[in-house]
């Protein structure tokens, strides 16, 4: 199972985004020219610019396989690289041709476009190389002289678990570029200079050998290997002291809000037991905890545990009793959530003020603003004008994103929701106004920014991998989505520009430990480390509310897949952070598969014959969850506002369910993928005829060629009188822009969830 969100690229919308094709020269002189790459300056910021290099292949043979080199000034990074792929060691930046550019041909060109974040005064890039040679042209003779062979290697333990290495610099015709550090056959560490410390070694032996390389790829032999034994660590069987006796901070019809003073260890205090009586109720690393899924009105005593990392205990903290609220505040499995894409605003035409007109907006409780991006260099939530590549690039999102969309698009009086047109000094514009004139219309509307999503969850595993990225990740999406602290861009944006938009945070990892985007990092720890992440939301949300009296929401989009939840979702770890969680209801089957099927039963159909392992349906994804302790009050469910099809497919004897296709069904933005209001269209005009499984829940149409399953709203309430039977929490539509002009389907979801 896979989710995929369509994303148009972007097309002249900002001021940094300059056309990078590939052009035909005219013919050059009779004799060899050497290829050549020349910088151009785009427009520069103050703290950045966008630059390009253009590469001109001026011989008379193609270009393969090629390398552009060249060095940051001080205090100079790059923010961001497209139409190639890149990779830095200390000041210097390597650049390769991606897939689909490998070679430039004979009198052709190809540019390489970036965004050069910069702290003081400009100062131009140095030392451009073209395959190794200077990237003027003048270079004549190819380096093939490899550097001499690194000598006096020395190890030395560093810390617990870290080497410290040195060694004598080699020498090089024309200079040494850098070093790799191998821990046995395994590349550990990429050094500039004669030394450097690898960390985080398992406790056992290691032997390091170091290779020397220059700009134009030479390599030395390996140097002479040294050794260091991490040792085990010393027992550790001091248990930490009793933490502080909790404080309630608050309280609700279902939850009560504890605070502590922490609890001191010989080495460190790693996590935090909060009991309910005899029962853990939460485990945090930080000192405060709600716990959740409580009766309203009633009395329950909490005591707290401090743990180390050798699994020793405290003793029990002193007892807090509390009790909760009557009644209850949550609307009962009637929560809607929906999605509004940054980029409906273009060729599908869909602006948030098409969800008032539409009468969405006032059947929703929460809207989730898709989708913010994190930063490949910093790991941290961030801004910016760069259009995302092409969805079979593993680097399409990459440094990618649209504050145009975001916060600088003027709207006018006939397309705002307020009715007002954008002035063009106004500090916030875009999508973001829009959505804080319809919170002032709909008051009691939540809007969260979600994070990640399929093109843009490729840097998640390296942001959660230790505790000072976590904490650096929350903190950076916090101060740019919830305090509103946008950074100007074209003059829009600014300090609290964007304050009083977003009421919390929406969690769109895709996949944890899984695959997902081509390219995207995913690891075993990744498990661990989405609950600690959480945690940190949490954690950081909650210390911001205790600071303006308000309770921020953490929210995330989950999978349906089993596999995918073993594999990535810690339920209870993760539950205990979240104040809802939507689990995948719809992508159970597409056009990435040869055959025919649903893609959002609500049941396994009968007589599907996909491998037991490929068999999916919401009843499955679900009891998945509420096996592994995730409560039914915090679950809801994805809802697909668009349809999945084939073409060239036979009828055979179900009217071309479960039949073999030739390929994706024509769509509109991506073939095997349309709209609902395109697919009722096609429905009503003609030659197509509507088949249901009212016992699975789910419909497809079929000309005796093309085939489409989707959801209408016949099968939307089916879906909705499910939810309620469950006691789930409610439903979460993706998204709006697949919904008629009037908003059908989520009228009939929200009339089948009262």
């Amino acid at each position: 199972m896979r989710r995929r969100r369509y994303r148009l690229s972007l097309l002249a919308v900002g001021s940094l985004f300059v056309p990078l094709l590939a052009v035909a020269l005219p013919a050059g002189s009779a004799h060899a020219a050497e290829p050549t790459a020349s910088f151009a300056k785009d427009q520069d910021w103050g703290t950045g610019y966008g630059g390009s290099y253009t590469i001109t292949n001026s011989s008379t043979s193609a270009l393969n396989n090629w390398t552009l080199e060249f060095d940051l000034p001080a205090n100079n990074s790059v923010a961001s690289l497209w139409n190639a792929t890149y990779t830095t060691a200390s000041s210097h930046v390597t650049v390769k041709p991606p897939s689909w550019q490998t070679s430039i041909a004979a009198g052709a060109s190809y540019s390489v476009g970036f965004n050069i974040a910069y702290s003081g005064a400009y100062a131009p890039l140095k030392n451009c190389k073209l395959n190794g040679k200077p990237c003027d042209g003048s270079g004549s003779t190819t380096d093939t002289t490899a550097p001499s062979v690194p000598t006096g290697l020395r190890a030395a333990l560093s810390g617990t678990n870290g080497a410290a290495l040195s060694w004598t610099a080699s020498t090089d015709n024309v200079g040494v570029t850098g070093y790799d550090v191998y821990d046995g056959s395994a590349k550990v560490a990429t050094a500039t200079g004669a030394s450097i410390t690898v960390t985080g070694l398992s406790v056992g032996s290691h032997t390091f050998t170091v290779v020397a390389f220059d700009a134009a790829g030479n390599r030395s032999a390996a140097s002479a290997s040294a050794s260091v034994t991490v040792p085990n660590p010393p027992t550790d069987n001091q248990p930490p002291t009793a933490p502080g006796t909790p404080t309630v901070t608050a309280t609700t019809s279902s939850t009560v809000a504890l605070s502590w003073a922490a609890a001191t260890d010989n080495v460190g205090v790693t996590a935090y037991d909060v009991y309910n009586g005899a029962t853990i109720a939460r485990t945090v690393t930080g000192t405060s905890a709600t716990v959740d899924s409580l009766a309203a009105d009633t009395s329950y005593t909490f005591t707290v545990k401090a743990r180390d990392a050798a699994g020793n205990t405290s003793p029990a903290s002193g007892a807090v009793t509390a009790r909760t609220k009557p009644g209850s505040t949550d609307p009962g499995g009637s929560t809607t959530i929906g999605y509004f894409t940054q980029w409906s605003i273009y060729a599908r035409g869909y602006s948030v003020k098409q969800l008032d007109t539409s009468g969405s907006a006032a059947k929703l409780t929460y809207l989730n603003y898709a989708f913010a991006n994190i930063h490949p260099t910093t790991k941290q939530c961030f801004i910016t004008n760069h259009a995302a590549g092409n969805d079979s690039d593993p680097n399409a999102g990459d440094g990618a994103g649209d504050a145009w969309a975001d916060f600088g698009k003027g709207w006018d009086a006939g397309t705002s929701v307020a009715g007002t047109t954008d002035t063009w000094d106004q500090p916030l514009a875009g999508n973001f106004n829009q959505l804080k004139q319809l919170k002032a219309k709909y008051p009691n509307l939540k809007i969260q920014i979600s994070i990640g999503g399929w093109s843009y969850s490729k840097w998640f595993s390296d942001a959660a991998s230790t505790d000072a990225s976590r904490k650096a990740l929350v903190s950076s999406c916090i101060d740019m989505y919830i305090k509103g602290n946008l950074p100007v861009i074209d003059g829009r944006g600014g300090a609290g520009s964007a304050a009083g938009i977003f009421d919390g945070i929406d969690l769109d990892w895709e996949w944890p430990n899984s695959d997902g985007h081509l390219g995207n990092i995913y690891k075993p720890a990744d498990k661990a480390n989405y609950t600690l992440l959480a945690q940190e939301f949490r954690r950081q949300l909650d210390a911001l509310g205790a600071t303006t009296g308000k309770h921020y929401t953490l929210s995330a989009f989950l999978p349906a897949d089993p596999a995918k939840i073993s594999a990535g979702i810690d339920v209870p770890g993760l539950f205990g952070a979240f104040d809802f969680a939507t689990i995948q209801g719809y992508d159970y089957h597409g056009a990435w598969e040869t055959s025919t099927n649903q893609q959002s039963a609500i049941k396994l159909a009968a007589g599907d014959p996909s491998p037991a392992n490929r068999q999916f349906s919401s009843e499955i994804a679900i009891s998945a969850y509420v096996a592994g302790g995730a409560p039914k009050s915090k679950l809801t469910l994805g809802v697909p506002f668009y349809g999945r099809g084939w073409t060239g497919v036979p009828a055979g004897s179900t009217h071309g369910l479960f039949q073999t296709g030739t390929g994706p069904a024509p769509g509109t933005y991506e073939n095997g993928y349309e709209d609902y209001h395109k697919l009722k269209d096609m429905a009503a005009s003609g030659g197509y005829t509507i088949y249901r499984d009212p016992v699975a829940g789910y419909a497809y149409i079929y000309n005796g060629s093309v085939f489409y399953t989707y959801d209408d709203p016949t099968e939307i309430a089916r879906k909705a009188a499910w939810i309620k039977s469950q006691g789930l929490a409610g439903a979460m539509v993706w998204s709006f822009d697949g919904d008629t002009a009037n908003g059908e389907l989520m009228t009939a979801l929200a009339n089948g969830l009262k």
